[in-house]
């Protein structure tokens, strides 16, 4: 049975090979979205997957941008009546020569707000047996954090829209120059990301009981160490990581797997393992 996908940040790293992907892999007669805010960029992407023989359909979507998810996720129930993987995978780029505070505000909207707008607009759309992704990372655990920020994210007792407004406040600290001094990390891309797989637990708690009954499978992912532009910067031996084709295969395998797998429902996983929330 022919199914729908959409990749969000995928014109070029991890998420356009996890397009390849799946183009490669989803039955005959499925359609495979690359979402990507550049529409320049992203129709280079999919003539570049095209010339391989691939047939990718090209989303314009800014997850910053309330009204772009929102009118790309009405295109796809008018064309579609729903959705069976969502990959939310779009992320600000944090570099090294301009000052965290200057850079916390669009991490947070792209990364986090994102995130959130994302799940709102296509969590309803999930057809039967749909999964829903959201790429973040292993920084992404509440060991991450002092204990005494660890309640702000109890995914038992928090609503998304209260991670929200833990974010948009977090921003106003760290631009103000006093984050660390509420016991905040001093790297901005840890809060984000425990903060996304945050919102991701939520959202499966929320939706539970429908998952148990429509064989949905809500997971945050971790992709490990790949070999992208965004991540050379900060890692000084790059001899481990990944190519983002051989990362894609590995992420993407959560894509199959069966219902009767709940270990990973509600979970961070990296490298088929789940990774400890505290």
């Amino acid at each position: 049975m022919s199914k729908i996908a959409l990749v969000t940040g995928a014109n070029q790293g991890l998420g356009y090979a996890m397009v390849a992907r799946l183009c490669q892999d989803l039955p005959p007669g499925s359609t495979v979205y690359l979402g990507a805010r550049d529409p320049e960029r992203g129709e280079a992407a999919v003539a570049r997957l095209r010339e391989q023989g691939l047939q990718p359909s090209l989303a314009r979507l800014d997850v910053t941008d309330d009204a772009s998810v929102q009118a790309l996720a009405e295109t796809v129930a008018r064309r579609h009546g729903g959705i069976d993987i969502v990959l939310s995978n779009a992320a600000a780029r944090i570099v090294k020569d301009l000052p965290q505070a200057a850079q916390v505000r669009t991490l947070i909207d792209t990364n986090n707000h994102g995130t959130y707008r994302m799940i709102r607009a296509f969590g309803p759309l999930l057809r039967d047996g749909g999964r829903f992704f959201v790429v973040a990372s292993s920084f992404g655990s509440l060991t991450r954090l002092d204990p005494r920020l660890h309640h702000l994210f109890d995914p038992a007792t928090r609503s998304l829209e209260d991670i929200e407004r833990v974010m948009d406040e977090y921003v106003e600290l760290v631009e103000r120059g006093e984050a660390e001094a509420h016991h905040w990390p001093a790297w901005i891309n840890i809060p984000s990301k425990v903060a996304q797989v945050a919102s991701m637990k939520v959202f499966a708690r929320q939706r539970q009981a429908e998952a148990a009954q429509r064989g949905l499978i809500i997971a945050a992912l971790c992709p490990g160490l790949v070999d992208t532009d965004a991540s050379r910067p900060w890692f000084d031996d790059m001899s481990s990581a990944q190519s983002p084709a051989d990362a894609a295969k590995n992420v993407l395998w959560i894509c199959t797997q069966p219902v009767e797998s709940p270990q990973v429902y509600g979970e961070l996983v990296r490298h088929r393992q789940i990774v400890p929330w505290v």
